[in-house]
């Protein structure tokens, strides 16, 4: 039995995160590749220097390269679930190594809530269900493992340190964070181990330096006076908004604009307060404390540093990381400090009112991704339908795809991987039966890329020029559904009266989402539809208050 109630904590710990792959996994099943994945699959499709070490935006993201393209080489591109799956695997083990670390500090049941509360840290819902977000969770992993190892206190310790700080910088710039808080144990430590641990340090700021000279140099820099100044409040609004996060307060509508930490504010300096009089009462710190605490405000002065509008501190993508840091920061500031069962039960109740609203978060996270999905799929599948008429350089820019997630997809670029990896977009009979707005959307970026084209000639209108294959329409009347259409030209004859609207549809199933400019009274128009790679056939509706004839 006591064995039992000792491992108690360990159990439940694996019992969430079984509990947090299941969600994750169910919530992300039906997503596929999104925004910056694209950059990487569409623009590093060879195996170069330039290919691995180009910066995104401004951040190294080599070892994000390499394992993209792995995962391509061996499951395709077919789907996303392979990277989500690593996603997953980088997010679980976070929390695990959560949890062993605060559990050396406060005991296992305060290392299990701390773990809770970042599996389910749905506020932070970009980390939690996009891939490319592993910028931020392979770094947390690499760097809690970091510490551990440091913690050793020798020399396979520092080995292992030492690759893991690499394998943080290699992932995104939150690696930096890590690399200063290992210089901070080097510097806490150096009273018992002298400097000579300063290589695993110095050894991967050197190779990010040799990186930066080569290549990060080349990428835009948002490093500004203003920025700098500005930074004081930015890294309290960071801690802030990581703490109103954790406390399930900073839950907005995620179509909405960027949330302030308006009850992370009040929090964080009740907190603060409250920590304040705990040491006054007790003073000291640990040397552990050191590095972690270098570690949060680097993270929140470079982000600061580098602020944009979108990158604002209270960002999901940012919180993540922010929280990881201020429950670390919490476990050693009270290191040591016995808590009773009633404050156990107070803070397993506080955990659960903290993770419900952040599961609402989520939720909402992986519907508005779902519906990307849709555009997603929608929108290249018509690029493939498209494929043998469509321009080489065609891209679905926000105007053209309906979402702004696909600006690094060109028509090349995509058809060439497609025919190397496979297609994880929509086949015409799957888009037949896709959600109307992808399928509204397909037409509209099929119209472009085929392209359809118009033609029209004045004063060419015969009253009595019907013939086989025509259809007529009388004055003010609209087909139901359209009048089919199938490749090659069309002849549209207008009679007499004002301006005709001529509007298609191929897939859309309730609207006419392709509009063209249609042609005055006494006209007639060519309409030019090229042969493509789908057998649906298009639908036009005329729009005119005079007689008009369609002619196959």
């Amino acid at each position: 039995m006591a064995w039992q109630r000792r491992n108690v904590p360990v159990l439940l710990l694996a019992a969430a995160l079984l509990a947090a792959a299941t969600m994750l996994v169910v919530l992300s099943w039906q997503l596929t590749f999104f925004q910056d994945t694209w950059a990487i699959l569409m623009g590093r499709q060879g195996n170069s220097a330039h290919d691995f070490l180009t910066p995104h935006n401004e951040h190294l993201v080599v070892f994000q390269v390499a394992l993209e393209k792995v995962l391509i080489e061996v499951f395709g591109m077919t789907s996303a679930h392979p990277e989500m799956f690593v996603m997953i695997f980088t997010l679980l083990g976070s929390a695990t190594l959560l949890f062993v670390y605060v559990s050396r500090r406060v005991g296992p049941w305060l290392g299990l809530m701390a773990a809770v509360l970042l599996l389910f840290l749905g506020s932070a819902w970009q980390v939690q269900l996009w891939p490319f977000e592993i910028e931020f969770s392979a770094p947390i992993m690499a760097g809690l493992g970091m510490l551990l190892m440091l913690e050793r206190n020798d020399r396979r310790g520092d080995l292992w340190a030492f690759v893991l700080i690499v394998v943080a910088i290699g992932f995104g710039s939150l690696g930096i964070s890590f690399a200063l808080a290992a210089l901070a144990d080097v510097f806490v430590r150096r009273g018992e181990r002298g400097w000579e641990r300063v290589w695993i340090v110095v050894v991967p700021l050197f190779l990010y330096g040799v990186w930066y000279l080569g290549w990060g140099h080349e990428a835009q820099h948002h490093l500004t006076l203003h920025n700098i100044l500005r930074s004081p409040p930015y890294v309290f609004d960071g801690f802030a908004s990581s703490l109103g996060s954790l406390a399930g307060l900073n839950t907005p509508s995620i179509t909405g604009p960027t949330p302030q930490p308006d009850w992370g504010r009040p929090l964080l300096v009740a907190l603060l307060g409250l920590l304040g009089y705990a040491k006054w009462r007790r003073p000291g710190l640990a040397p552990t404390f050191w590095p972690i605490a270098v570690a949060a405000l680097s993270y929140w002065l470079l982000a600061g540093f580098n602020f944009i509008p979108g990158r604002e501190a209270s960002s999901p993508r940012y919180v993540y990381a922010g929280a990881a840091l201020v429950l670390l920061l919490v476990a050693e500031l009270l290191r040591g400090v016995r808590v009773g069962p009633r404050a156990l039960w107070a803070g397993a109740a506080l955990t659960a009112l903290a993770v419900l609203p952040n599961l609402a978060q989520m939720k909402e996270g992986a519907d508005w991704l779902r519906d990307q999905t849709v555009l997603t799929r929608a929108d290249t599948g018509a690029i493939e339908i498209a494929s043998r008429t469509v321009e080489p350089s065609f891209g679905l820019t926000p105007e053209i795809a309906g979402t702004a997630s696909l600006i690094d997809v060109s028509a090349e670029r995509y058809l060439q991987a497609v025919r190397d990896h496979g297609s994880p977009a929509y086949s015409p009979e799957e888009l037949a039966s896709a959600p109307e707005a992808g399928r509204h959307q397909a037409d509209v970026v099929l119209s472009l890329a085929l392209p359809l084209s118009t033609k029209t000639e004045l004063q060419t209108y015969d009253p009595g020029g019907a013939g086989a294959g025509c259809v007529e329409i009388d004055s003010g009347a609209l087909p139901v559904g359209g009048v089919p259409l199938r490749p090659g030209v069309t002849r549209i004859e207008v009679a007499p009266g004002p301006q005709a609207a001529f509007k298609l549809r191929r897939f859309a199933a309730n609207e006419f989402p392709v509009g063209t400019e249609g042609a005055p009274g006494e006209s007639t128009t060519l309409l030019r539809i090229p042969r493509d790679n789908a057998t649906q056939p298009w639908f036009l509706q005329v729009e005119a208050q005079q007689a008009a004839r369609i002619c196959g």
